[in-house]
């Protein structure tokens, strides 16, 4: 803004005479100027100007991930079963271990972990437990990358496109096998609340809309009162009636 301001100033010192600076404007006044030991220094308005527009730099924040509970010397999921792998030396391990694997691959043993608290057996691979496990451990990593990069539009929405599957599933499971939806909540750390309920915005036609057919309903419950009455007595006579013959056939008195 400050610079936008000189800018506009030069263009408005030069159409007039400013006291001091002749008819040279503001220009004058930008360029170098010689000092009384032969030094050359900028003025004092381009000094300010240059003092505003100085980067400022910013501590990276160092935010906390769901893969900080992973050990570093933990080996990678297709060397962790090797026979000799003990036998090998330490800075072979080193690079097999997760110190050294990328996030991709600390993902993967990250979803693992969660598929392995929530699984039935240990060949489920596809029940509504294991499919929720592979979205939590998706929506950590998309909640991850947006708060280093928060204008990330591609990012964004695949993130809430897997958190509207997992309200799926655990609607379902939740209509189905509580316990089991309790027991998948608690071991995932998932925090479900019930959707809202559906409210529609109030508007002036629609509340006049709503007023005339509460009061063509009132009128037209008016008009059929007496008809319905009178059907109504028609079904306690028959009511009666029925009951009176009952007692008869077992040979009782009214």
């Amino acid at each position: 803004m400050l610079l936008l301001g000189l800018r506009g100033a030069l263009g408005w010192a030069r159409s007039c005479r400013l006291p001091g600076l002749g008819w040279r404007g503001v220009s004058g006044a930008l360029r170098l100027q010689e000092t009384g030991d032969g030094r050359s220094v900028y003025s004092p308005l381009v000094q300010t100007a240059r003092g505003y527009a100085r980067p400022v730099k910013r501590r990276k924040q160092v935010l906390p991930s769901h893969l900080d509970d992973l050990p570093p010397t933990m080996l990678k999921k297709d060397y962790a079963n090797v026979p000799i792998i003990d036998k090998v030396d330490d800075v072979v391990k080193r690079l097999l271990s997760l110190e050294m694997a990328s996030q991709r691959e600390k993902v993967k043993i990250k979803t693992q972990q969660l598929i392995e608290k929530v699984r039935r057996t240990p060949s489920d691979n596809g029940s509504f437990e294991v499919q929720t496990a592979i979205l939590t451990a998706k929506i950590q990593t998309h909640q991850e990358h947006l708060q280093m990069h928060p204008k990330d539009k591609s990012n964004r929405r695949r993130m809430l496109m897997a958190i509207d599957r997992r309200k799926k599933l655990l609607k379902y499971l939740r209509r189905t096998r509580y316990e089991t939806f309790e027991h998948t909540c608690k071991q995932l750390g998932i925090q479900y609340t019930l959707p809202p309920p559906y409210c529609r915005r109030m508007t002036r036609r629609w509340a006049a809309k709503k007023a005339f057919c509460l009061k063509v309903f009132n009128e037209v419950q008016k008009l059929k009162a007496p008809e319905r009455l009178k059907q109504r007595r028609e079904w306690q006579a028959k009511a009666r009636a029925a009951k009176e013959l009952t007692l008869q056939s077992e040979g009782t008195s009214v």
